[in-house]
């Protein structure tokens, strides 16, 4: 038996009747950028995301880059965020002009370690960004202490964590941004590139819709130099479709990531695999990822599941610190340890929502015998 790391064909009959009419009615209309199918996406996602403002954006990259216009952050700025993520974290940072600081990661949460950033502020730190990792958001109680004791700005990037909790509050509601991405293979996703950005102060709402359309208000006068950076129509009423099943594919995941744990156990591979931890009491985890740290033959594993047709990723397999594109920031291996040992031992497995227990148990399987 096949089974793919992500299947969304499976979940398209959910919505398709509604998304297809959805599409039928903007290709009739002609209005493809912002209007009211934009307008009512955003309300519902506030809604859901229970903060008070949400800005619509082309994509999870762009709702990271526009957060960080608004806070006017560019050229001489400092910004923290981890090395063990996605590159569009550390790329916003470059691509407004500033200097992305990493600071390593908790190994037990995948997340940024807030026992770590006070020795990573410098006088030109301006922002912290925690990310979200694999649908868990981080500890924010010590990251916004830091934060306002420092005066620092605070971007929760999302983009893997839509619907998640930290001490019963949504995801993109503590700090001072929340960025969220609705790339199609995201918990919720669009049919293309698509994003959002919230916030509870109705300044910084005012100036982010501002800047998502080149800094412009009334049409052709610009208080700011903004971008390019508006929701399509088209992703906006698909996200729409798909919001109202959104918590049941939570529930879904949730309910294949218990019956992992089960099967595991009983496989006896708690020597050879370490399976997701939850922080019990104090998040809910929306496993966008599903990802196993492997300490020995982690390679060994992917290709194996690979040539048995079971679909697996590694993210991330290399450091942003030492990532090319960043050689003028002088890192190099070592100078962040739990990062480095993630990068060469993490693996994903299928966690989508329409996973069945027969294909679970054909991965329990096959891990357990590639591994002995």
């Amino acid at each position: 038996m096949q089974v793919p790391l992500l299947d969304l064909k499976a979940q398209f009959s959910c919505y398709k009747d509604a998304a297809l009419k959805e599409i039928q009615e903007i290709a009739e209309a002609q209005y493809f950028i912002n209007g009211p199918k934009v307008e009512k996406a955003e309300k519902e996602l506030n809604d859901y995301c229970q903060s008070e403002f949400a800005v619509g954006v082309s994509s999870g990259s762009d709702a990271l880059i526009i957060s960080l216009m608004a806070e006017d952050i560019g050229h001489g700025d400092e910004v923290i965020c981890p090395p063990f993520t996605f590159f569009a974290t550390a790329g916003a940072i470059h691509r407004v002009g500033a200097k992305p600081v990493f600071c390593d990661v908790d190994e037990t949460s995948f997340n940024i370690d807030p026992e770590k950033i006070r020795a990573a502020i410098t006088p030109n730190t301006k922002a912290i960004i925690p990310v979200h990792l694999f649908g868990q958001m981080a500890d924010m109680d010590p990251i916004m202490d830091i934060a306002k004791e420092y005066n620092l700005i605070v971007i929760e990037d999302g983009a893997q964590a839509i619907g998640s909790e930290y001490k019963g509050k949504k995801a993109g509601t503590i700090g001072d941004y929340g960025c969220f991405s609705f790339f199609p293979s995201k918990n919720l996703g669009a049919f293309g590139d698509g994003g959002l950005v919230t916030t509870n102060c109705e300044k910084k709402y005012k100036k982010l819709k501002s800047l998502r359309n080149h800094g412009s208000e009334v049409k052709y006068f610009h208080d700011y130099v903004g971008g390019n950076f508006r929701l399509d129509a088209i992703q906006a009423a698909v996200v729409s479709c798909k919001l109202p099943f959104l918590d049941s594919w939570h529930e879904a995941r949730a309910k294949n990531a218990a019956y992992y744990r089960e099967k595991f156990a009983e496989a006896g591979l708690g020597d050879k695999v370490k399976l997701p931890t939850v922080v019990e009491g104090t998040t809910k985890h929306i496993y966008n990822q599903f990802t196993l740290v492997v300490e020995n033959d982690r390679d060994k594993l992917v290709q194996g599941l690979r040539d048995a047709g079971i679909g697996c990723d590694i993210y991330y397999p290399k450091s942003l610190s030492v990532q090319d594109c960043f050689s003028y920031l002088g890192h190099k291996d070592g100078d962040f340890p739990v990062t480095d040992k993630l990068c060469s031992s993490v693996v994903a497995i299928p966690i989508f929502p329409e996973l069945t227990t027969e294909q679970q148990d054909v991965v329990v399987a096959k891990i357990k015998e590639i591994l002995g």
